[in-house]
């Protein structure tokens, strides 16, 4: 559909809800037939639609106050949305199935597409998302359209593009943890009827939810968590005739924060010395996580730069019958630099200076050709992109590292014994400031051919059949250093039988190992390696849906899915000074059987939705990290049992919707013998972040006050049972269940010239853990970063 029509079709048609996971609402619709979804690249109402979809529409996206991907998990059950060393490593999971995103080797096995893009990874894709004018979460594969790296979902962000009428809004945020912020968005004419623009800006800033005990530092800021950014977000639509439309998108976001420091959960038997190390104060005794009391004697830094360029172009072409050409070109570098306490105490153990750095470069380019006849939906495609990804990873040693790990060895009765153990002076086995130094230099291309095409068999029974045929190529330069002072295992493998002698024949490897640590293997100096890999993967999809009358359609549908795979960005060892040079990893398979139904109801006013799903993926690529490095391990098995279901109702009270969705699902680990770095605790169990039931609950309501004014408030609910934070599923890291409530109460005129919003997030103030953690080199003792705190404030907008 030309582009220009569809932007006018829409301010009028507000596209919504969901199917089979929590529907969502529009002010102004009184029938789900206003509900128009995209997730097969064309506009089809919900109910005609054989995918699991949420699509959530502006008002609501506003009313819960999202602005990045990580606000939208109380809208939608079954995802879950969670941070941990910095806001970049966020990991996005649907149904239990997400990958850790600490490391950017792995790709996402839930991909996030903005205006059509591809974002490599789930933390490139957490900024402000800018003026948003719909996001749809499609449930399980959807690697036929959506592109790379679909195995588990897709989260696809539609934002507003201009318009050829005047606009202008403006918005003032004001609440506490000292939170304020604003943004200007202008669209209108530049020549009639030929070009128009947008322009959207926006900064905030708050105070950190942390305070922090940084001891003798030299860490100076006392608070972290906090937010400070701007972003910029500019658009021409051009429209030269009746058959073709252009969409030029340019935008870029800076962010200046200090993120993310952990909280000690359990406190293991080097607490003790840790503490004192610390001055008395190295960490939590007893532990308090929810006071959000921190521990950290270095800075945690937070650099990220966002910019990017797109163009979709789309022509109508008469001559293959009304079929249209869509092209989406894209240019993006997305750039993140941070420093890290990586002991998150004050003892002065290691760090990583503020220059940690990853950096995405990419290019993409999709072509799409659809059309339709009387009894054919059809579509073809090539999709081509293009990543070079660098990271640079430094390991410090700080003044305290020889010290510490000579306490621990001796059960802290002799702070010299690493210097006895390697026979070299105090202080010169690891000298304060050495370390690893690691770069890695990854490029990456894909290349795919797909369709997509819907055979209307009768009127009311429907096929649907999706290929899609990917090459991945991947190529990666690695460079390991060690910085000057780096002595202590290279002294301590010369003296094997001085060390076995001095603790004893049975303790020595274990005193050895802990001597040489990864970033302390002389096998790493100045060592290089390069590696290769290719993929070629038929993947797709087949689908049946019957329409037994108006009110209800059902459907069964069969995909496979696929992620590619990749490389280990960390060292890997085949010994104590043997560097393995083989880190590569396998793809990623998933193949998904789901039977729904969505029916309707009171004169279609009401839609009653489910879905039962039954999932098997291979190879799952498993991140864990053990408290020195990242291991990535392909489980054989993992499969995932379950349903969704959704409600949505236009009540007959005028201006009150309702709606709500539940998730019920099994996510397991199949049965394997686990490797090195695996927990015996996985075989047979269910995955982290996979509750067993998830539900989402919102209720909004709008009326007016007299001639003039109305008032709107909405209340929106998310509820999780219990399931565990962390990859190696031990207890420490559970979370209970949880309840998050948003709430919100705006009054303002009719017209909308003015409004201002009372709102709450996390209203109930829950305490909550988003991700359990071993606490690095700290034996028995377990760390987390937190949930975000009760928030709450003003807002004010004004419409001109």
């Amino acid at each position: 559909m030309h582009f220009t029509r569809f932007i006018r079709r829409s301010a009028s048609v507000l596209v919504l809800a969901s199917a089979a996971a929590g529907a969502a609402h529009a002010q102004d619709a009184s029938t789900i037939d206003a509900i128009i979804v995209t997730a097969q690249k064309r506009e089809q109402n919900l109910q005609d639609v054989p995918i699991v979809v949420t699509a959530l529409p502006q008002q609501l996206l506003q009313d819960n106050g999202v602005k990045d991907i990580k606000d939208l998990q109380i809208l939608t059950p079954g995802l879950n949305v969670a941070s941990t060393s910095n806001e970049t490593n966020t990991t996005v999971r649907i149904r239990g199935v997400g990958t850790v995103g600490d490391n950017p080797g792995l790709e996402s096995s839930v991909s996030v597409n903005i205006d059509g893009v591809y974002r490599p990874r789930n933390g490139v894709a957490f900024n402000d998302l800018g003026e948003l004018e719909r996001i749809e979460v499609l449930k399980g594969p959807q690697g036929t359209l959506f592109g790379k790296n679909t195995s588990a979902g897709v989260i696809n962000v539609i934002t507003k593009g201009p318009e050829f009428e005047f606009g202008a809004e403006a918005e003032a945020t004001f609440g506490n943890y000292g939170a304020k912020g604003g943004s200007v968005a202008v669209t209108g004419p530049i020549i009639a009827d030929k070009l128009a623009g947008r322009l959207f800006a926006a900064t905030r800033k708050r105070d950190g939810f942390y305070d922090i005990v940084t001891g003798a530092g030299p860490r100076t800021n006392k608070e972290d968590a906090n937010q400070d950014y701007y972003t910029v977000r500019g658009q021409l639509l051009f429209t030269p005739n009746e058959s073709v439309d252009v969409r030029l998108i340019a935008d870029y976001t800076k962010r200046e924060e200090s993120c993310c420091v952990g909280v000690q959960i359990v406190n293991g038997a080097t607490a003790p010395i840790v503490n004192a190390l610390g001055g008395g104060n190295g960490l939590s005794i007893p532990v308090r996580p929810f006071e959000r009391v921190s521990y950290a004697n270095r800075p945690t830094d937070q650099n990220i730069e966002d910019m990017g360029v797109s163009m979709e172009v789309n022509w109508d072409l008469e001559a293959l019958g009304g079929a249209t050409l869509t092209s989406v070109t894209a240019a993006r570098n997305w750039k993140t630099a941070n420093g890290q306490d990586i002991d998150f105490t004050t003892m002065d153990l290691a760090y990583r200076t503020p220059d940690w750095s990853t950096e995405f470069g990419q290019f993409s380019q999709e072509l799409r050709l659809a059309g339709r006849t009387e009894r054919l939906d059809w579509l073809f495609g090539v999709f081509y992109a293009k990543e070079d990804l660098e990271q640079y990873t430094p390991f410090v040693f700080g003044t305290q590292y020889e010290t510490y790990l000579s306490l621990l060895l001796s059960g802290g009765t002799n702070a010299n014994l690493v210097s006895i153990l390697t026979g070299l002076p105090a202080g010169q086995a690891f000298a304060p400031g050495a370390g690893a130094r690691d770069t890695y230099d990854q490029k990456a291309k894909s290349l795919a051919f797909f369709t997509n095409n819907t055979f209307k068999v009768t009127d009311a029974f429907d096929i649907t059949l999706g290929l899609r045929y990917t090459r991945e190529e991947k190529d990666l330069a690695t460079r390991y250093t060690n910085a000057p002072g780096t002595n202590g295992c290279a002294a301590a493998l010369s003296r094997v039988p001085f060390i076995a002698g001095a603790v004893g024949a049975a303790n020595a490897p274990t005193v050895l190992g802990n001597i040489c640590l990864p970033w302390t293997d002389p096998g790493f100096a100045n060592r290089g390696t390069q590696q290769a890999r290719e993929e070629d993967k038929l993947t797709g999809t087949l689908k049946a849906s019957y329409r037994w009358n108006d009110d209800v359609m059902t459907y069964a549908s069969f995909a496979r899915g696929y992620k590619a795979g990749g490389f280990n960005l960390d060292r890997a060892r085949i010994g104590l000074g043997v560097v393995n040079p083989d880190t590569a990893f396998a793809e990623e398979m998933v193949d998904s059987w789901e039977l729904g139904a969505k029916t309707s109801w009171l004169n279609r006013t009401l839609s009653l939705n489910a879905a039962a799903f039954h999932q098997e993926f291979t190879g799952f690529q498993l991140n864990a990290f053990t408290g020195t490095s990242y291991i990535v391990t392909s489980i054989p098995k993992v499969k995932s049992v379950g349903v969704d279901t959704d409600l949505l109702w236009f009540t007959p009270l005028d201006g009150l919707t309702l709606q709500g969705g539940v998730t019920y699902a099994l996510t397991e680990y199949g049965q394997f013998t686990p490797g090195p770095g695996v927990s015996p605790r996985l075989p047979n169990a269910r995955l982290s972040f996979a509750p067993l039931w998830s539900g989402s609950m919102a209720a909004s309501y709008k009326r007016n006050l007299g001639d003039t004014l109305m008032m709107r408030t909405s209340l929106s609910a998310k509820y999780s049972s219990t399931f565990n934070t962390g990859s190696d599923l031990h207890p420490a890291k559970v979370q209970p269940e949880m309840w998050l409530l948003n709430g919100r109460i705006a009054v303002g005129t009719q017209d909308e010239r003015w409004t201002a919003e009372l709102w709450a997030q996390n209203l109930l103030d829950e305490e909550y853990y988003q991700v359990g953690y071993d606490a690095p080199l700290q034996s028995g003792g377990y760390d987390a970063f937190l949930g975000a705190p009760r928030t709450y404030g003003v807002t004010l907008r004004a419409k001109f």
